[in-house]
């Protein structure tokens, strides 16, 4: 006889996921039989993301989700708790990148307001939105954090002169990247002894208004990454750094 847990749909929350890379991992989450909550900061725009999918035959449920309005995190975990019990996956997607060019280096030129901005979008929040969420993760047989980083957070590979991306130092990107990686180690040793897994994504160079128009990535196969590590199973890797299922160096 099939168990309570086993009759209940997954349920994944994937942040900034009305376009581009969060939009395409919730539909490949949702074709592999998740209940995805779709969350943006535009309620609208999340639940024309649904309805898109919908024109697919997938299922999908809007949210309103800025992942830096206290407000708003608070309610989402009290919807997720009120309508599923539960949360299985959490996809940390949103971020922004305000240095400008990518192919700069501006560690000292950048202002402390680009700085301070990108922080709190791309680790302040990410941290704020894991933590207020974990306790529903943890009543989750098997759940999975993901936290959307980038190659641009490699401080190895930043450091090695014959590294591709050492020419590209947007400094207030790249910093708060490997932030997200040094959140990803530490949670992931806090959580060991729980079935929560924790690692860090670099998705590629993706074709999305993030990745620019010399990306090289369809964005189905960047999404590839994240669900991968949303899916793993058991026996999986935990505080790790990937790519296509291999490891980037910190």
């Amino acid at each position: 006889m099939m168990t309570n847990s086993a009759l209940t749909p997954k349920v994944a929350l994937v942040t900034g996921a009305n376009k581009g890379l969060g939009l395409e991992m919730s539909r490949q989450l949702a074709q592999q039989g998740f209940t995805v909550l779709i969350a943006a900061r535009n309620l609208q725009a999340a639940e024309e993301s649904v309805a898109l999918l919908k024109n697919e035959g997938l299922e999908g449920m809007a949210i309103a989700l800025d992942v830096s309005n206290r407000d708003q995190i608070q309610a989402a975990v009290q919807q997720i708790e009120q309508q599923f019990g539960k949360l299985d996956v959490l996809i940390n997607n949103a971020g922004v990148m305000l240095d400008g060019e990518w192919a700069t280096s501006n560690a000292s030129s950048v202002s402390l307001e680009v700085i301070r901005r990108t922080f709190d979008t791309n680790f302040f929040a990410l941290v704020e939105v894991t933590q207020t969420l974990l306790p529903l993760l943890l009543k989750s047989p098997s759940g999975r954090i993901v936290n959307m980083a980038s190659i641009e957070g490699s401080l190895s590979l930043h450091a090695d002169p014959t590294s591709y991306i050492y020419d590209s130092k947007p400094f207030a990107y790249d910093a708060s990247k490997a932030a997200v990686n040094s959140f990803t180690i530490h949670l992931a040793h806090e959580l060991r002894n729980t079935p929560v897994k924790v690692n860090s994504a670099h998705p590629g160079w993706v074709k999305t208004e993030l990745g620019g128009e010399g990306a090289m990535m369809d964005i189905s196969e960047g999404a590839k990454t994240g669900v991968q590590l949303a899916t793993l199973p058991d026996d999986g890797a935990s505080g790790g750094f990937f790519h296509l299922g291999q490891p980037v160096p910190w």
